[in-house]
């Protein structure tokens, strides 16, 4: 069992890493600052977007969608 909590305790870090991230590169696009040098050449803020448009789209099951995925994010 303390295999497990050390593996979720990293999946946890690393979600939190990959938000934080996320909110960097959406920070800089904001600011029209460019890409940073150790990115790839991607549009975070498209990206986004486009998840937030794909999930608009589903209606309802969009909604629900969503809501698992915080309810799964804020209990950690």
């Amino acid at each position: 069992m303390e295999i497990i909590g050390k593996v979720k305790g990293w999946a946890i870090a690393l979600a939190e890493l990959g938000v934080s991230l996320a909110a960097l590169m959406i920070i800089v696009e904001v600011l029209g600052l460019g890409n940073l040098p150790f990115f790839p050449v991607t549009s975070v803020v498209a990206n986004v977007a486009g998840m937030l448009g794909a999930l608009g789209s589903e209606g309802l099951m969009g909604i629900v969608a969503l809501w698992i995925l915080w309810a799964i994010w804020n209990k950690k």
